[in-house]
Formats: structure tokens, sequence, C-alpha cells
């Protein structure tokens, strides 16, 4: 077996650049203790922000340790991510973040302060003093919360809650990644291995039917034994949204949770309503796939197999960036430069070494370059990946290039939206270029299970949300059962007559992290949705559409993101751009039912 390298072992210009944002450990020290200090500048604008003029220089002060904290923590946690085993890093990414919370805590009077002031003074101090113009959509921002601010003393009562409403949250992190332990099974090589969160992913890929339903039944059989302290442990979870939702003088919890994007309920509806309309897709899907691995009843279990056998490509890294770089040319000339400096100016760190950080991620920092980590493995996989963390790359390098410091962060909703429009595009060229029908169909395969697992999956995460948070503001008592219940229907619903929906999925509740962060997971479905839209406009309209798509890239943070959006081409306030993604979802997926009819 080939042992990983070291990683002093591996060629400079296969790592990224560190030495970009600072030369030297010495030198990040200095800025460590610089932002230390920072604390008593924080502290001093306390009480100050009586005139725009000084709320200008609150502001400026915060950005500037804002800047400074955000290449400390990227500089000290990229630098740990290279070898999880290497305590210095270890030690400085620690010092880095408590830094960090020390500085979060000092600076929690700045938002009751703004919200205090009147909001048309603010609009006056905005109009009249220069360099405030550049915080105008920060500050209307905050000024949107005053209807949902409470006098000061209920803030400061509901802000000492804060620890104890994370009580949930947590509870569920720590009984799921540290004390609940699966069952032993048998893995394809008959070994007997203990069940793990990471190992039932794998095992649900197998070619072996017996051992998929084997990790199938270990796994829900364990969260089933657990039933009722992970009901009532979610329970509360969507309880306390309530009662921060009602407290705020809110609608609904759903309401509370999208109001920070000012993403209205509409938008969430609109997206469980359309893809209510499309289910026939999915059952369609369903079918193929049952077909394509020749099972006479298809089941839970049997959703992650790849239905269509792995092409063995090896893609050297070299062709890997000449396939992004054609499959990305319609973005223009100037895209491709720019995307150029990632492969020859250090943004990628790109092979697997002793203890770096699993996955893949891009990293922005203000003022230097974004960066990517890679674990390539030359798989047609890792070149999907290498081509959606550049789509994050590029759309923070836009966003870092064209907007202030203060505007320069993107939200959630649109995050995913560049990565997957990278995705599409390649996809696209490939499909093009592909002409036998095994790889067409591995290609097709590929892009129809990202279809199933973004945007109907996390959409029947999104109902299931809906569902439960609307019972509990309407006073009813939810139980394990009832929860079991409610998300087994919905499994039906989705996947149609043509699968056996076992009775043990029906605890798959219990074991989604993201839940008891609520309200969530329908931006994936939604963001999978715009960049398909913005795609399809890309590759019919051509050039406009293309400045339109450079032009949100370089919005960044500086309008609320359903604007940013709107500017690009796509409404995600209204149906069209999912029913736009549906409609490619179904000629992709006519073309591998035909393959299988007739070439495979």
């Amino acid at each position: 077996m080939k042992q990983l390298q070291r990683r002093e072992e591996i060629a400079p210009d296969l790592k990224w650049r560190l030495e970009d944002i600072y030369p030297s450990d010495q030198e990040w020290e200095q800025d460590l203790a610089k932002l230390k200090a920072s604390k008593q500048s924080v502290l001093d604008v306390r009480g100050t922000l009586t005139s725009g003029e000084n709320l200008l220089r609150a502001l400026q002060i915060q950005d500037e340790i804002g800047l400074l904290a955000d290449r400390v923590i990227a500089y000290s946690h990229m630098r740990k991510d290279e070898d999880n085993t290497n305590s210095r890093y270890q030690a400085h990414a620690a010092q880095a973040m408590a830094v960090a919370v020390e500085l979060s805590a000092a600076r929690s009077f700045f938002l009751p302060e703004i919200l205090a002031l009147d909001p048309d003074q603010v609009k006056g101090w905005i109009q009249e003093t220069p360099g405030l113009q550049v915080y105008a959509h920060y500050l209307e921002n905050i000024l949107r919360l005053q209807p949902h601010t409470l006098p000061a003393e209920q803030e400061e009562l509901l802000a000492a809650a804060g620890e104890m409403a994370q009580a949930p949250g947590n509870i569920f992190r720590m009984f799921n990644n540290a004390d609940l332990k699966f069952p032993e099974v048998k893995n394809d090589h008959g070994e007997v291995v203990e069940l793990t969160h990471g190992r039932y992913g794998q095992l649900l890929e197998s070619q072996q039917r017996e051992v998929r339903k084997g990790a199938f039944d270990a796994l829900y059989a364990t969260y089933a034994s657990w039933k009722n302290t992970l009901g009532a442990t979610f329970v509360a979870s969507a309880k306390k949204e309530l009662y921060f939702a009602r407290a705020r003088k809110y609608r609904s919890s759903l309401e509370a949770a999208l109001y920070e994007d000012n993403v209205a309920p509409e938008v969430y509806t609109n997206l469980v309503s359309s893809i209510h309309d499309h289910l026939p897709l999915l059952h369609r899907y369903v079918r193929l796939r049952k077909k394509l691995l020749g099972l006479e009843e298809l089941h839970m279990y049997d959703l992650y197999v790849p239905m269509v056998a792995d092409q063995d490509m090896e893609i050297p890294r070299q062709e890997a960036v000449g396939m992004v770089q054609t499959g990305l040319h319609h973005l223009g000339a100037q895209y491709l430069s720019d995307l150029d400096k990632s492969f020859t100016d250090g943004w990628i760190d790109w092979l697997e070494n002793r203890g770096k950080t699993s996955g893949a991620y891009s990293w922005g920092t203000y003022g230097v370059h974004p960066y990517v980590l890679l674990n390539y493995q030359e798989t047609l996989n890792d070149v999907f990946t290498l081509a959606h963390e550049l789509g994050h790359a590029m759309h923070t390098f836009y966003s870092d290039k064209n907007q202030e410091f203060v505007n320069a962060g993107y939200t959630i909703f649109v995050a995913e939206v560049a990565s997957t429009l990278n995705e599409a595009l390649l996809m696209d060229d490939l499909l093009r270029k592909t002409k036998d029908p095994k790889k067409r169909a591995y290609l097709l395969n590929h892009f129809l299970e990202q279809y199933r697992g973004t945007v109907f999956r996390q959409t029947m995460f999104a109902e299931f949300e809906m569902i439960v948070h609307g019972k509990i503001g309407e006073g009813e008592s939810l139980t394990s059962e009832v929860l079991s219940e409610i998300y087994y229907d919905l499994n039906k619903k989705y996947y149609g007559e043509d699968i056996v929906v076992d009775e043990a999925i029906a605890m798959e509740w219990a074991r989604i992290p993201h839940f008891y962060r609520p309200f969530y997971v329908y931006k994936y479905a939604t963001g999978f949705s715009a960049a398909i839209s913005l795609s399809q406009q890309i590759l019919k309209e051509g050039e406009p559409a293309v400045q339109r798509y450079l032009e949100f890239l370089g919005g960044g943070g500086s309008d609320y993101p359903i604007n940013l959006l709107q500017k690009a081409g796509v409404d995600m306030s209204r149906p069209e751009p999912i029913v736009q993604a549906m409609g490619l979802f179904d000629e992709l997926l006519g073309e591998l039912e035909q393959l299988a009819a007739t070439e495979l």
C-alpha cells in the first residue's frame, strides 16, 4: 500500500501560498498581539454614536479589527489544516478563535446602540457624512431589525438566555458525535467493522446489497432505540425557536429564520409547492434506478449505490485544469484570465498528505486572494470538486475586488450559486464532447444524483421542518412517533410507488444535524435552482447573461440576496427558476432513460 506523503514531501507548486497572508509565523504572532490589544479601541467607542462622524469612526474601527481578525484566523486555521497533527498550529488556531470570541463579547454593545438610534436621523447622517455612504446597506440591514428589537432590559434577558437556549443543539451534537455507538457490520470484504457516521455513507454505496442493508438496518435501529430522547431534544429545539420568534414579534419561526436574509416566507413555500408539482420526475428517476440496478424491489438503502458502472477515468491534475478552463469558457476571457491566477499564484493546495484536513473547501481572505483546499485523487468527481470550489473562490475574488470590506461578504443564500453554476457549465461541456454511451450515462447519473440530493432531498427536509414547526406553533404536542409518521409519509410522497419505503427510514429525522439550525437546508435547493437557471441563460443568451452574472459575483453582500439574484436574471421570489431547473432534470433524465433502453 502506498504511504501518504508527509507535508514537507509535497512539491511547493502543489501547495497553497499562505505566505501571501503572512510571510512567516512571526508576522502572524505580531498581528495576533495587535488583535488582542484592539479590544480597548472597541470599548472606547461605546456610548459615542451621537453623530455621523462618530458612527463612521466606530464602523471604520470595527472594519479594521474585522479585517485583522479574518487574516489571523484564516492563516492559523489553514496552517492547521495542512497537518492537523502539528501541535504548533493547533495552538495558533485555538488562540485566534479565543481572541475573536473575546472581541465579539466586547463589541456586543454595538448593535443595540445602532438600533436605539432614530432611523431617519441615521439616514440623514448617511447623506451628510462623507465616507458613511459605503455603510448604507449595512446600516439599513441593521435598522430593519428595529420592529423586532425589544427594550434594553428585555434584550439583556434574551441575551442572558442565549447560552441556555443552545442546550438542545449542544446535547444533540454531543450525543450524536461522542456518546452514540453503532453496532458492528460487515463491509465489502466480509470483514466485521464498527459502523460509524463516516463508514455509513461508504457502505450505502457498496455493490453488495446485503452490505447496504446491514448498514441501513443497524444505523436506524440504533437511532430508534433512543427515539424518545431524540424526539424530546428536537421538540425542545423547535419550541426554543418559537419562543424567541414570538418574543421578537415575528408571526412564526419560519418568518424569524428568513428575516435575516430579508427573504419572504413565500420563497420557501414556493420551493416546496414547485417541487410537489415536479415529483413525477423523481418517481421516474426512481423507476429508472430500479431498472438499471436490475432489482425486483428497490429499497431506501438502494438509493446511493451508483446505478451506472463507474468509468475508471484517471484524470491527471493538468488535464483537470484544462477541463475546467474549457468547461468555463462561456464566462469570457476576463473570467478565464482571472481564473488562471488560481493555478499559478498559490491559491490551491492540491494533494493529500498525512494529517491534512479531508474533503475540500474555499476560504476567502480579503485583500489577499482566496484559497482552495483539495485532496485531488484524479477522479472525475475530483474534477467537479475543483470546478465547484473555484466557483466559490471566484465569487470571493470578484466580491473582494469590487466591494469594500463591509460589503464583501455574501450570504449563505447565494453562496452555492457560483459553485453549482461552474459544475453545470462543466457538465454541459463534457456532455457535448462525450459520445461513448457508457461515459455519457455515467455523467448523466452524476448530475441527476446531485439534483436528487440537493433539490429533492433538501426540499423534503425543508417541508418536514415547515410541518413540524407549524404544528408546534399551533400548540400541538409532538412525540417521536408523530415526528416519525410525518417523516415516513413525506418519503412515500417524494419517492413514489416504485420503491419500498422501509419503516426504518421514519427515524432519519433523528440524525440530521441541520434540523437544529432550522429553515437552513432550503437554501441548498434554491441556490442549486438559481445556478441552473443562470447557467442555462449563459448557454442560450451568451454575453448579456455573462455580464449580469459577473455583476452578481462582484456584488458580494452589497444588497439583499434576492435583489442580487434578480439583477443577475433570476427571481427566486417566483417559481420560474425552480421550474427551469426541473426542465433540465427532465431533459437529462429522458436521455438516460433512452440510453438505458438501447445502450446499457
